[in-house]
């Protein structure tokens, strides 16, 4: 196992800068997701570490070894990184067998056990033997991929990149396959990055997460560590629903009073700014409503049936007509007890974050 490590790597094509000064350590053994919308740049940084790019300034590292420098450049076929594109790049004219097959140099072709490693990366793959001799036009797009991540497992390397496996399948394939991917991922004890623009796929994969936004990683750590305490809003939308209410802060009690009350900062990310106006982030899931008499806070604008749920939106009473809605989820059978016009209350538990006001 070995650890990978950025520093202060940068990337432009032609006069259009993609990457810039991102510094980044994946620790040896360990799965980390590297999320951002199109265009952020965080494709154009998996095809640096795996060689297929050079980077214009900065450095990549795997342990001890210098993969690009100033003046050193190990090409792609001698990095030891295995890599799996986004449509999974099998060979159309080869079965599963021989496609994994392929993943191997070929010194190990000659002296290693072939049809046992295949039948050992295919196990860890969730990949029935019956499926050995089919060809990839036989295949479902979520065992495709695991072909894939067999192929690349093949040859024991030290990394393997993952470059939005999954965003071509279904939703419950996309589940399926992820989670075979993880489990063989965390058998073989490989150094792991993905890159993917689907937060919920980014926070469920690993032990850390980085947000690349405009080419800068903005954020990374624990998953449940930058989902709770984002830099920003809009880092905060990007991972999921995200609440932002203008805020006034109470003195130094430490709490904010906002459309929906007084609330209490969970954590202060305003940097030492002193003004009483601020913004405050909730997520849904900190809300709790309630049709029962007591203390109205907010008002039914809208109820709509979604599936499994019912999503309210929600007025708060003390901004008036002209305060935002806030979208609430209820589960479905709940949702005819809440009509258009209702009064109703709404809890909030947890504690929010805090910026800087607008």
């Amino acid at each position: 196992m070995t650890t990978l490590s950025l520093a202060g790597v940068s990337k432009s094509f032609g006069r259009v800068p993609v990457l810039h000064d991102v510094s980044l350590t994946v620790a040896a053994g360990t799965r980390t997701a590297v999320v951002g919308a199109s265009g952020s740049g965080k494709s154009t940084l998996l095809r640096l570490i795996a060689g297929f790019e050079r980077a214009d300034a900065g450095s990549i590292t795997l342990g001890a070894t210098t993969l690009a420098a100033p003046g050193r450049f190990v090409p792609a076929h001698r990095r030891g990184i295995g890599y799996v594109a986004q449509d999974g790049a099998l060979f159309p004219h080869l079965t599963v067998e021989q496609n994994i097959r392929f993943g191997l140099p070929r010194r190990s072709r000659a002296r290693e056990d072939l049809p046992a490693r295949v039948r050992e990366v295919m196990e860890l793959a969730s990949l029935d033997a019956a499926l050995a001799r089919r060809y990839p036009h036989q295949l479902s797009g979520g065992q495709q991929q695991r072909v894939a991540l067999a192929r690349a497992l093949a040859p024991r390397p030290e990394v393997v990149l993952l470059d939005e496996p999954f965003s071509a399948l279904d939703t419950g394939l996309r589940e399926q396959t992820r989670q075979a991917v993880i489990d063989a991922l965390e058998h073989s004890v490989v150094t792991t990055v993905l890159v993917t623009h689907d937060h919920d796929e980014a926070l469920s994969f690993g032990r850390q997460i980085a947000v690349i936004a405009d080419g800068h990683l903005v954020q990374s750590g624990a998953p449940s560590a930058v989902f709770d305490n984002p830099v920003s809003t809009e880092i905060a939308a990007f991972l999921g629903a995200a609440i932002v209410l203008p805020a006034e802060v109470v003195g130094s009690s430490g709490d904010v009073d906002c459309a929906l009350g007084r609330v209490a900062v969970r954590h202060d990310r305003r940097d030492g700014v002193g003004r009483a106006d601020a913004r405050l982030l909730l997520r849904p899931a900190q809300l709790e409503v309630s049709a029962a008499n007591g203390t109205h806070n907010a008002v039914v604008e809208d109820v709509r049936a979604r599936g499994s749920h019912a999503e309210l939106l929600l007025r708060p009473a003390a901004g008036g007509g002209g305060a935002a809605l806030i979208p609430l989820r209820v589960p479905a059978h709940e949702g005819p007890a809440y009509q258009t016009g209702m009064k109703v209350s709404v809890i909030v538990t947890g504690g929010g974050v805090l910026y800087p006001g607008d």
